[in-house]
């Protein structure tokens, strides 16, 4: 009876640790199929996405974009959308690409229930279709965590769910040296690298970065055009 109530007690942990690295691992398409690269591209191409803003450094990332000549998709918070519309309008009149990355981004937002998730996604579209006059069509869990909650209201609003396979850590560390070393390590081909354009030190690391990239002939291309998906519907 005792060796039964130990298995038992070995499956329950074993399950609630897959269950733990498959919701916390963006990649693994456990709850929920997210595009995190196109495997299949040999040339040197990547996308660029940056996470949590607009925010005043929006502003500083959009001129080193223009500078090089690259394309990326912006993730935006609802209630910084409500804060800043004017750089929302300018991301999209400068060619880049806008996704729902929730309206709050709350610690919570992985403990939410399927009707609170898709609230906060549609309240989240109804602010970026102002300025695309188009469907939203992607969407990145805050944090990268995805649940059955977050899969259920995905069924409902349609969002595909947009990943990374080249995570800066910028939003844990300003250590910009980690940072880059990070990048350039995991660069290759089909990726899609996550920043985030809330901090100085991302700026600074997003510099750095596309130099690196035009030294060493990468072209950054939009994540329509690396997944082959649109970003917005009818």
């Amino acid at each position: 009876m005792a060796i039964n109530i130990w298995c038992f007690c070995a499956v329950i942990l074993i399950w609630l640790g897959i269950n733990a690295v498959g919701s916390a691992r963006i990649s693994s398409n456990y709850h929920v199929k997210a595009y995190c690269s196109n495997p299949s591209e040999r040339e040197k191409k990547i996308a660029l996405t940056f996470d949590d803003g607009p925010s005043e450094f929006t502003l500083e990332v959009l001129a080193l974009l223009k500078k090089h000549n690259a394309k990326a998709t912006f993730f935006c918070i609802g209630k910084n959308i409500e804060k800043h519309p004017e750089i929302v309008k300018q991301i999209i009149d400068e060619g880049h690409l806008v996704g729902n990355h929730s309206y709050s981004h709350s610690k919570f937002f992985d403990f939410y229930n399927a009707k609170q998730i898709r609230e906060e996604i549609q309240k989240t579209d109804a602010l970026l279709e102002k300025y695309t006059s188009k469907k939203i069509n992607f969407f990145r869990p805050p944090y990268g965590v995805t649940t059955p909650s977050i899969r259920r209201a995905l069924n409902v609003t349609g969002h595909k769910t947009i990943g990374w396979s080249i995570r800066s850590l910028d939003g844990g560390t300003k250590n910009q040296d980690l940072i880059f070393n990070r990048l350039i390590k995991y660069i290759s081909p089909g990726g899609i690298v996550l920043l985030h354009d809330t901090g100085k030190h991302s700026v600074l690391v997003l510099e750095q970065f596309l130099q690196f990239l035009q030294q060493n002939n990468y072209e950054v291309i939009s994540i329509e055009e690396l997944l082959n998906l649109k970003a917005y519907g009818n």
